[in-house]
Protein backbone atom coordinates (compact mmCIF):
# COMPACT_ATOMS: atom_id res chain seq x y z
CA UNK A 1 0.00 0.00 0.00
CA UNK A 2 1.42 3.47 -0.83
CA UNK A 3 0.42 6.40 1.39
CA UNK A 4 -0.40 8.64 -1.63
CA UNK A 5 -2.87 6.77 -2.44
CA UNK A 6 -5.04 7.36 0.05
CA UNK A 7 -3.21 11.28 1.45
CA UNK A 8 -4.36 13.93 -0.91
CA UNK A 9 -1.42 16.74 -1.43
CA UNK A 10 -4.28 18.80 -0.33
CA UNK A 11 -4.59 17.31 3.21
CA UNK A 12 -1.32 18.05 5.02
CA UNK A 13 -0.77 20.80 7.61
CA UNK A 14 2.38 22.73 8.40
CA UNK A 15 2.55 23.73 10.76
CA UNK A 16 -1.10 22.87 12.17
CA UNK A 17 -2.53 25.57 14.46
CA UNK A 18 -4.16 23.81 16.90
CA UNK A 19 -2.15 23.63 20.52
CA UNK A 20 -3.85 20.47 22.14
CA UNK A 21 -4.89 17.00 21.26
CA UNK A 22 -8.44 17.61 20.48
CA UNK A 23 -7.56 20.85 18.94
CA UNK A 24 -5.36 19.51 16.54
CA UNK A 25 -7.75 16.02 15.79
CA UNK A 26 -10.97 18.86 14.67
CA UNK A 27 -7.95 20.85 12.57
CA UNK A 28 -7.87 17.44 10.61
CA UNK A 29 -10.73 16.75 10.58
CA UNK A 30 -12.04 20.40 9.08
CA UNK A 31 -9.28 19.26 6.41
CA UNK A 32 -10.46 16.45 5.08
CA UNK A 33 -14.14 17.82 5.30
CA UNK A 34 -13.21 21.47 3.52
CA UNK A 35 -11.33 18.66 0.59
CA UNK A 36 -14.85 17.10 0.44
CA UNK A 37 -13.43 13.51 1.77
CA UNK A 38 -16.24 13.43 4.86
CA UNK A 39 -19.98 12.25 4.10
CA UNK A 40 -20.85 13.27 8.17
CA UNK A 41 -17.88 16.09 9.46
CA UNK A 42 -19.44 15.18 13.20
CA UNK A 43 -19.54 11.49 12.94
CA UNK A 44 -15.45 11.14 11.81
CA UNK A 45 -14.93 13.60 14.29
CA UNK A 46 -16.49 11.39 16.98
CA UNK A 47 -15.49 8.07 15.99
CA UNK A 48 -11.77 9.22 16.10
CA UNK A 49 -12.41 10.92 19.73
CA UNK A 50 -14.54 8.18 20.82
CA UNK A 51 -11.50 6.03 19.83
CA UNK A 52 -8.93 8.43 21.21
CA UNK A 53 -10.74 8.42 24.73
CA UNK A 54 -9.87 3.90 24.71
CA UNK A 55 -6.21 4.56 24.90
CA UNK A 56 -4.27 7.58 23.30
CA UNK A 57 -2.91 7.30 19.59
CA UNK A 58 0.14 9.13 20.72
CA UNK A 59 2.67 5.92 19.95
CA UNK A 60 5.92 7.78 21.31
CA UNK A 61 9.13 9.04 19.55
CA UNK A 62 6.53 12.32 18.81
CA UNK A 63 3.85 10.75 16.64
CA UNK A 64 0.65 10.37 17.05
CA UNK A 65 -1.68 8.77 14.78
CA UNK A 66 -5.31 9.10 15.74
CA UNK A 67 -7.78 6.89 13.66
CA UNK A 68 -11.50 5.53 13.49
CA UNK A 69 -13.68 3.87 11.64
CA UNK A 70 -17.08 4.88 11.07
CA UNK A 71 -20.06 5.63 8.45
CA UNK A 72 -18.41 9.03 7.63
CA UNK A 73 -16.14 7.98 4.68
CA UNK A 74 -16.86 5.63 1.53
CA UNK A 75 -13.27 4.89 1.57
CA UNK A 76 -10.05 5.01 3.78
CA UNK A 77 -9.10 8.87 4.11
CA UNK A 78 -5.95 10.48 5.44
CA UNK A 79 -4.47 13.88 6.51
CA UNK A 80 -0.87 14.57 7.88
CA UNK A 81 -0.07 18.21 10.41
CA UNK A 82 3.54 18.86 11.61
CA UNK A 83 3.68 21.21 14.86
CA UNK A 84 6.52 22.98 15.35
CA UNK A 85 5.68 22.91 18.90
CA UNK A 86 5.45 19.74 20.41
CA UNK A 87 1.60 19.03 21.37
CA UNK A 88 0.71 17.25 24.62
CA UNK A 89 -0.98 13.96 23.23
CA UNK A 90 -0.83 11.61 26.24
CA UNK A 91 1.44 9.55 24.33
CA UNK A 92 2.71 6.44 25.74
CA UNK A 93 6.16 7.93 26.39
CA UNK A 94 5.15 11.11 27.95
CA UNK A 95 6.55 13.23 25.22
CA UNK A 96 4.80 15.85 23.14
CA UNK A 97 3.87 15.09 19.56
CA UNK A 98 5.19 17.01 16.62
CA UNK A 99 4.13 14.18 14.18
CA UNK A 100 0.22 13.31 13.68
CA UNK A 101 -1.18 11.61 11.11
CA UNK A 102 -4.87 10.88 11.08
CA UNK A 103 -7.45 8.03 9.52
CA UNK A 104 -10.56 7.65 8.60
CA UNK A 105 -11.86 4.62 7.41
CA UNK A 106 -15.35 3.04 7.05
CA UNK A 107 -16.43 0.44 9.17
CA UNK A 108 -16.38 -2.74 6.42
CA UNK A 109 -13.06 -2.10 5.20
CA UNK A 110 -10.36 -3.41 7.84
CA UNK A 111 -7.75 -4.62 5.68
CA UNK A 112 -6.30 -1.19 3.94
CA UNK A 113 -6.99 0.25 7.69
CA UNK A 114 -5.03 -2.02 8.94
CA UNK A 115 -2.10 -1.57 6.11
CA UNK A 116 -2.03 2.24 6.44
CA UNK A 117 -1.14 1.56 10.05
CA UNK A 118 1.80 -0.52 9.46
CA UNK A 119 2.55 1.52 6.83
CA UNK A 120 3.27 4.53 8.77
CA UNK A 121 4.75 2.60 11.69
CA UNK A 122 6.97 0.89 9.46
CA UNK A 123 7.95 5.19 7.84
CA UNK A 124 8.29 6.10 11.13
CA UNK A 125 11.25 4.33 12.52
CA UNK A 126 13.02 5.49 9.77
CA UNK A 127 14.86 8.94 12.01
CA UNK A 128 16.10 10.93 8.88
CA UNK A 129 12.41 11.01 7.12
CA UNK A 130 10.99 11.91 10.68
CA UNK A 131 13.40 14.59 11.07
CA UNK A 132 12.53 15.44 7.81
CA UNK A 133 9.13 15.80 7.84
CA UNK A 134 9.29 17.46 11.41
CA UNK A 135 11.66 19.89 9.55
CA UNK A 136 9.49 21.03 6.71
CA UNK A 137 8.61 24.32 5.96
CA UNK A 138 5.15 23.81 3.59
CA UNK A 139 2.52 21.33 2.88
CA UNK A 140 3.89 20.83 -0.20
CA UNK A 141 7.30 20.38 1.20
CA UNK A 142 6.05 17.22 3.67
CA UNK A 143 3.92 15.72 1.01
CA UNK A 144 7.13 15.75 -1.62
CA UNK A 145 9.00 13.64 1.37
CA UNK A 146 6.13 11.39 2.11
CA UNK A 147 5.80 10.46 -1.47
CA UNK A 148 9.60 9.87 -2.45
CA UNK A 149 9.93 7.94 0.51
CA UNK A 150 6.71 6.42 -0.07
CA UNK A 151 7.76 5.29 -3.50
CA UNK A 152 11.42 3.64 -2.23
Amino acid sequence: MLLTQILQPSCLKVPLEGKDKDAVITELIDLLNANGLLLDRDGALEAVMTREQTRSTGIGSAIAIPHGKCKAVKELVMAVGIAKDGIEFESVDDKPVTIVLLLVSPTNQTGPHIQALAKISRLMLDEEFKHGLESAESAEDAYELLSKKDNE
